[in-house]
């Protein structure tokens, strides 16, 4: 009998354990994904302003891009105050999100003056 109640108590707190640990992933991945970067306006991104509980009640606000991980993920100095939430926009995540704008925009740019290049040839 005993050994029934360890091991319905292991399990529990196993189930316990795992649920957590998944809530807390979930939680880390929307903080990951909060910084929102919209194709139609290149020169900024978004990042909460609040503790976001869903994406679809998240409040936003417009930042420069060149203030996308503006310390290379080194930390934040000390009276310096951030204005995304929980200081998404220095994340290593954010860095890594800002190279892979950047490298967007610079397909993009490439693009464009390719066509502009040949749309202005002679034939």
């Amino acid at each position: 009998m005993y050994l029934n109640m360890v091991l319905v108590n292991t399990g529990s707190k196993l189930a316990t354990v795992t649920l957590l640990a998944m809530v807390a992933v979930s939680y880390c991945d929307m903080m990951r994904k909060s910084i929102v970067f919209d194709k139609a306006t290149p020169d900024v991104f978004y990042c909460p302003i609040d503790k976001p509980t869903s994406f679809e009640k998240m409040y936003v606000r417009s930042k420069p891009l060149s203030k996308l991980c503006e310390f290379n993920g080194k930390g934040l100095p000390e009276d310096y105050k951030s204005d995304c939430y929980a200081d998404v926009d220095e994340t290593e995540y954010a860095c890594k999100e800002k190279k892979r704008i950047m490298v967007r925009l610079e397909a993009a740019t490439a693009q464009l003056n390719f066509e502009l290049l040949h749309t202005n040839e002679i034939y």
